[in-house]
């Protein structure tokens, strides 16, 4: 499964995999209680594979992060929970990726990555990582 198939709704905890897309929106699974929902178009839906991280040169895509995660920690969960404080946050992060831009990269948004990481690794989708871009590459050229 790829990240495209892999999305976080605002409001709602942890994140979701598309089961089957409807008129109205689409059913949804939870990675964390495995419980399916339906939500409509009009939800504030983020699809992983569209999410990037800010850096002082540039935007690295999440499904890029998450590569630096899982070689950091072996492919094992990661050794800091997103629930430790700011600092500690941050300085795994730093180490994650080093060039990340502190003024628009906010402790949420680590909590999220560490998260999501740990959601993915967990059920074993971090397999997703190493599909090719081709969706990106498709998308990219319709523009």
């Amino acid at each position: 499964m790829s990240l495209d198939k892999i999305l976080s709704i605002s409001g709602k905890p942890g994140l979701y995999k598309i089961v089957t897309q409807t008129r109205t929106g689409a059913v949804v699974e939870s990675l964390i209680d495995k419980k399916r929902i339906t939500v409509g178009a009009h939800s504030n839906l983020s699809i992983l594979s569209e999410i990037a991280i800010y850096t002082l040169t540039e935007e690295v895509p999440l499904r890029e992060v998450f590569k630096k995660i899982k070689e950091k920690e072996g492919g094992n969960p990661t050794s800091i929970s997103h629930k430790d404080g700011k600092d500690k946050l941050e300085e795994f992060f730093f180490e994650v990726l080093p060039e990340y831009d502190e003024d628009r990269v906010y402790p949420s948004d680590i909590k999220k990555v560490v998260q999501w990481y740990n959601l993915l690794q967990k059920n074993d989708l971090l397999d997703a990582l190493e599909e090719p871009k081709q969706v990106a590459a498709d998308a990219s050229e319709e523009e």
